[in-house]
This record gives C-alpha cells, structure tokens and sequence, in this order.
C-alpha cells in the first residue's frame, strides 16, 4: 500500500483537486505514527529510532511536504535568519562581505536575508521596520545614518545589531570595521613618496563615515609629512559609483593643467575605476598624467586596463566576523559587545607606479 493510500478518501481527493499541501497531520497518518513523533522528526531527530524517522521522512517525500517555517518562527518568538543590510548591492566589496556572513551562517545552520540601502536613509529604514517584524534572528548593517534613532532601538527592543564595516564607539553595537583614517594615510603617504605635490580626493557623499574617515586620514598624512593642506583638492560626488567617478574624471582632466593634480585618491575602488576609464578616454596617460589609488581592492581593481593600486580591507573576514559576533549575542546571555578593527593594507600597481 502506497503512502497516499493510507490517507483518508476526501484528504486525497482534496489534494488531487487542489494541490493541497500536506500536513503534520497527514504525515502522521500516512506513516502510522504521533503527531508527537512527526514533531520530534522535525525538531529533535535524535530523539526518534532511525527505522521510525525513515519511515516519517518517506512519508513527507511521498506526500511533498513542506515544513511551515512561519508557524515555528511564530511559536518560538524569532527566526533561523540574519539579515545583511548593505550600503550598495552594486559594489562587489559588498557582496564580498556578504559571503563571509554566509559562511558563519551556514554553519551555524541559519539563513542570510540580504537587502539593499541603496545608500538611501529612508529606504534603509524602511528596511530595518520590516526586519523587525519578521523577527529575524538578528541584523548586519552597513548603515547610511549610523545616527539613526531605530538602529539605536533594535537591540533594546530584542532585536541584536552588529554594524559592519564602520566603527561605532557606543554600549548598544558590536561593530566590524577596517582601520579607515590609516588607509586613507597608506594612499596619500605612498603618493607623496612618488614625489606628488597636488593631490585630489574623490568621494561622497559626506554623510558616509568611511568616506570621512578616508579623507581625515589623507589630511593627516599631508600634515604628518608637513604639508599644505592646500596640497589635497577635494572633488565631492553624489556617490561611490563608477558613473561618479566618471563624472569627477571629467573635472579633473578640465582643469588647467598648472593646476591639475597629478595624483588622486578616490575613496572606493568604483569611483576609482571610473575616473580611470574617463582620464584615458580624454587623453590622460595612466600614471604619467594621473596616478590612481582607489579603496576596496575588489577583484576588478587588478584585472583593471591600467591595474589599480588599492587600499585592501579583509572583505570576507569582514562579513564572517561580524556575523560571528551576532551570533554570538543572539544566543549567549554572557555576550559583550566588541568593537574589532582590521588594519588595511597597500597593494601597489601599475595605476601609480607604471610598469613594475
């Protein structure tokens, strides 16, 4: 006797007509078993005689059961699922990041939920309201406003935050983040020690504390080598896109060429890799006009037409971390919270030293 013999005449004829799907109930009576034991199957396995569980698992193959998540995330008061929230789905060092919180998920056995801010404040908390509703396990941000009041909120609300890519100095969050003042250094040191004189930073919006960050670094690098501030021109875009860094090519190759920099340091390896593209399409050779150094280092920067030298962050050791740390606070009452910081690195091509 077949699995869906064993079902009662009117629950086959209603999932003939309707493809109804099957339940706990039907599954029990198929395999002859509780609905105490399908239970068991589902949660605590071990607690179930192979032979038994066997039996339950054809069952539910045969029946094309599908366990309702949404009723257990219901009983137990939250979900087996993170959430990355990211500032720009469109930047690969962001999906990068997104694999490392993949890998601590999946071995944790949970689930990722990856959304996009798209570097919009009110898309981000549009993003944050809906997360908490669906009560998942906790949130991984890289916040456009890490000044918001409901990013503050979450955890006292039993919600658990870790912000990522951006260090926060508070009692509320664990943060991930690189080192951004000191790669900002790295890039503007190693420009003047090709012997640049005028230097131009590309980035924004401002409202982006890496972006800050960056720029507070290249400042302190002109100051620690007693330099003129006057040395770094600052060219601010809308955002940290190619199509930015474009646009900010543009100026840069308009400008008189007794006042053109002869270096740039864009604030993401995207922007950079634009400016690149604009400053050879309008005639400027790479880097004996202009020498480029971008931030990220994604995968794109080296297999650019000109190389990029790049400042490198650990974007999956990033993203593995902080979910770590989630993970973590989700389930240990012990949890404190920590603030980690990576250190950048250089990673010097042909885009600022030529042939090397």
């Amino acid at each position: 006797m077949s699995v869906d013999d064993a079902l009662p005449e009117q629950t086959r004829r209603r999932r003939a007509d309707k493809g109804h799907t099957a339940g706990v109930k039907a599954v029990a009576a198929a395999a002859g078993v509780s609905l105490g034991t399908v239970s068991n199957v589902l949660n605590r396995p071990e607690m179930v005689s192979p032979l038994t569980r066997a039996k339950v698992e054809a069952a539910m193959a045969s029946l094309g059961f599908v366990r309702n998540e949404s009723a257990r995330q219901l009983r137990a008061g939250s979900s087996r699922i993170l959430a990355y929230l990211m500032l720009d789905a469109g930047n690969p060092f962001f999906t990068d990041v997104a694999k490392g919180v993949e890998e601590a998920a999946q071995a944790a056995g949970l689930s990722v939920f990856l959304c996009n801010s798209n570097e919009d404040v009110d898309r981000e908390a549009d993003y944050l309201d809906l997360l908490e509703q669906q009560r998942v396990q906790g949130i991984l941000i890289t916040p456009v406003d890490q000044n918001s009041s409901r990013l503050r909120k979450l955890p006292s609300r039993g919600t658990p935050v870790v912000v990522v890519d951006r260090a926060l100095d508070d009692a509320e969050h664990c943060s991930v983040a690189v080192n951004d003042v000191l790669g900002g250094e790295l890039a503007i040191t190693h420009l003047l020690e090709l012997g640049h004189e005028l230097i131009a930073f590309v980035g924004g919006p401002n409202t982006i504390g890496q972006v800050v960050d960056r720029r507070d670094g290249a400042r302190s690098a002109l100051e620690k080598n007693e330099r003129s501030a006057k040395a770094l021109i600052e060219l601010t875009t809308g955002a940290l896109t190619v199509a930015e860094g474009r646009g900010a090519g543009q100026r840069l190759a308009g400008l008189p060429v007794d006042r053109r920099p002869s270096a740039v340091f864009c604030a993401n390896d995207l922007l950079a890799l634009g400016l690149l593209q604009q400053c050879v399409s309008m005639g400027l050779r790479v880097p004996e006009d202009v020498a480029i150094v971008g931030y990220d280092d994604i995968e794109f920067a080296a297999a650019a037409a000109v190389p990029l030298t790049s400042v490198r962050q650990p974007r999956q050791l990033l993203g593995r971390t902080a979910a770590e740390l989630l993970l973590d606070e989700s389930s240990n009452p012990d949890h404190e919270h920590q603030r980690v910081t990576f250190t950048p690195e250089l990673v010097v091509r042909t885009s600022t030293r030529g042939a090397i």
